[in-house]
């Protein structure tokens, strides 16, 4: 996997990719730090080719710059029009992009990124008609009132498919899905015709995972709210519940979006 690389990071892998760099065309010493001059580089790379443009080198920019970029990715124009749906500064929507999604919306394989949530399972199978108990009592690794059993990456996709088993959709509706990690469960609150093709948009493109993003927030009224008025901590508390300043959410909210405000008026 590729190594997160961004202003401030220093190292060999930093080094590394300013000679990948330097060799593609750009005017980049190999200094070992993440400097200026390889920030520059690496939007200018994400700008050719059509990536979300925040300086910040990973899986998406690799793959550029080796020639392997892919359509799935979301680009640019998909957050200006994201912006412009909601109403909101481009540079909030780039925040918001930064800050609380993964990054990246598709595993290597090309199946989207999910967390399977046993403890909603467990839930979703009773509001479909299905005792729970005795599936928990079987597989708890799958079904529990507890949070946990994660696997991460790849594997979680072995827990969804062991509890497809028992209810299809209970077991998409108990996934959060994609770069943004919207729960399954949503679906019909967010407009989908069903959670299949909710899990369908998912499967497209990390565009489709954007667009479920902003429909969740065109419906939380008061998060769009925090949004427009820039109140980073009420936002992220809403978005990422009570525990959000443990991982100082709203500080690196308020940080992204001035960086990209500043961004956005040397660009204009």
């Amino acid at each position: 996997m590729t190594p997160v690389l961004k202003a401030g990071d220093h190292g060999t892998n930093v080094g590394t990719l300013q000679q990948r760099l330097k060799a593609a065309g750009y005017l980049v010493n190999q200094t070992n730090v993440y400097d200026e001059a390889t920030e520059r580089a690496v939007m200018g790379l994400q700008r050719a080719n059509g990536l979300v443009i925040d300086g910040i080198y990973g899986q998406k920019s690799f793959m550029a710059l080796v020639g392997a970029c892919q359509p799935k990715h979301l680009g640019a124009q998909d957050l200006q029009a994201a912006a412009d749906r909601l109403g909101l500064p481009l540079a909030t929507v780039r925040a918001v992009n930064e800050v609380e999604s993964r990054g990246q919306g598709f595993l290597p394989d090309g199946r989207p990124v999910i967390l399977f949530e046993r403890h909603v399972f467990y839930k979703r199978l009773q509001e479909h008609g299905v005792d729970p108990a005795p599936i928990a009592l079987q597989s708890p690794t799958i079904c529990a009132q507890q949070v946990g059993g994660y696997q991460g990456g790849a594997g979680e996709y072995i827990r969804l498919e062991i509890a497809k088993h028992t209810h299809i959709a209970a077991a998409y509706e108990a996934a959060s899905w994609g770069a943004f990690q919207i729960m399954g469960y949503y679906w019909k609150m967010l407009g989908y015709a069903s959670v299949q093709d909710f899990v369908y948009s998912m499967q497209r493109d990390e565009a489709g995972q954007l667009d479920a993003f902003v429909r969740f927030v065109e419906h939380e009224a008061p998060m769009l709210a925090a949004l427009k008025a820039k109140k980073w901590a009420a936002f992220a508390k809403l978005y990422n519940g009570p525990a959000f300043a443990r991982n100082l959410y709203d500080a690196k909210l308020a940080a992204a979006y001035a960086k990209y405000a500043e961004l956005d008026e040397v660009a204009a």
